[in-house]
């Protein structure tokens, strides 16, 4: 059967969330953190805000549009946690506080069987290279805002439901009032949620399935109102780099396979074809050299119950990796959404060129089952005015693969 994301006689373009804040909003943002104000100031100021931001997606070429995720808090211009933090306040059983997981120095060991994650600074690339992450000059974490993280101390539950449902009331409006039809809504998944520090439950299972049981809702929330709803799931792939020693690719896929199995169930009875993973190596502008190739992965990700599959595809430590699809069986109901522009360089992606890595997915997949996306949110990670350059430019590179590939 096929899927309601089919190109028919174009290239769909979108995009994988986060896209620049303006100014009045992240300083909305900062007042309502640490002084907050006359809520419903701040939340006509949201609902303006999502309306603007959806008009400019569709200015600037994009066919599948979403909110910029302008309902996730971003603590500051330069924030790369926006997709996971805005979490904190829509689970109940955690304790606020805590500390920036940029800054844990607790160094945690993995044993052949017995997966575990270690802290952020401990990670294997940052620990490869540790002067250029620890140099502000080098622009790996420039001007970045530590955000504490909560800890688990009770049972997980979802209390975000006045939060989503005025991100879903926001963008309905946003896209009635462009007479516009398709939109989505980035949601955490179950495997990132549950990578908080835990003191309450007592196994693994237990705590990725109340993660699961808690974001459920939040998932039916945009799906009910008739909206996509895009799993963000960077742990798929940047837990591997967060593993120390290396593990087997074997042990690896055991320990993701419980968070797809859980992600499963969160996602259970509701339309495939508006549910799209997110898969990406992590948004920070790092050499990632600890990355798992992702033919290791591939698979896992097609086992996930989703119609669509958005997975990093343009930055120069994964672009090569478009021939891994030349061996997988894409279902035929399956569309893929790969990133065609990379939010990890401030350099502009040429249309030709953006054209030319559309094709190729095109001429594996074919041209209905390609829309062409960014590697991961353009917002917090590159300065807006070349943001929106790069999402010109996928546009005008999908109008000339279209004319390539439709005649």
């Amino acid at each position: 059967m096929p899927n309601a994301l089919h190109n028919t006689d174009f290239i769909q373009v979108s995009h994988a969330g986060s896209l620049p804040r303006t100014p009045e909003l992240l300083a909305a943002n900062a007042v309502q953190a640490e002084n907050p104000g006359d809520p419903e100031q701040f939340e006509r100021l949201l609902a303006d805000s999502v309306v603007g931001i959806v008009a400019r997606q569709l200015d600037a070429g994009l066919t599948i549009v979403n909110d910029g995720e302008y309902g996730h808090t971003m603590s500051n211009a330069v924030d790369y946690g926006a997709w996971w933090n805005y979490s904190y306040s829509r689970l109940g059983g955690l304790t606020q506080g805590g500390v920036d997981r940029w800054q844990m120095t607790e160094q945690i060991r993995s044993e052949p069987g017995r997966i575990r994650l270690t802290t952020m600074p401990d990670r294997r690339d940052r620990a490869r290279f540790n002067e250029a992450y620890n140099d502000p000059n080098s622009f790996i974490l420039t001007g970045r805002k530590p955000v504490p993280q909560p800890t688990i101390t009770g049972p997980l539950t979802y209390v975000g439901q006045h939060q989503v449902q005025r991100d879903v009331t926001n963008l309905v409006a946003a896209l009635q009032a462009e007479d516009a039809t398709s939109g989505f809504l980035p949601a955490l998944s179950p495997g990132s949620a549950s990578r908080l520090a835990n003191e309450y439950y007592k196994t693994d299972e237990e705590l990725v399935y109340a993660c699961a049981d808690a974001m459920r809702e939040e998932y039916k929330a945009i799906v009910d109102a008739g909206l996509t709803v895009q799993i963000d799931d960077p742990s798929i792939a940047e837990n591997w780099d967060m593993i120390n020693p290396e593990p087997t690719v074997e042990d690896y896929l055991a320990f993701t396979k419980l968070r797809v199995e859980a992600l499963n169930w969160a996602i259970r009875d509701l339309p495939q074809e508006q549910i799209r993973f997110h898969l990406c190596w992590g948004s920070w502008h790092g050499p990632h050299t600890t990355d798992i190739p992702f033919k290791d992965l591939a698979e896992t990700m097609l086992s996930i119950n989703a119609g669509s599959y958005s997975f990093e595809a343009a930055n120069v430590r994964h672009e090569h990796e478009w021939k891994v699809w030349r061996d997988l069986d894409l279902p035929e109901d399956k569309v893929i959404v790969p990133g065609i522009v990379s939010h990890a360089t401030n350099v502009v992606e040429h249309p030709e060129l953006v054209a030319e890595r559309i094709e190729r997915f095109a001429q594996i997949v074919g041209k209905e089952r390609v829309i062409a996306s960014t590697d991961c949110g353009l917002g917090g990670r590159v300065h807006p005015q070349i943001a929106w350059a790069k999402l010109e430019a996928l546009s005008e590179g999908a109008q000339i693969a279209s004319r390539r590939l439709w005649g």
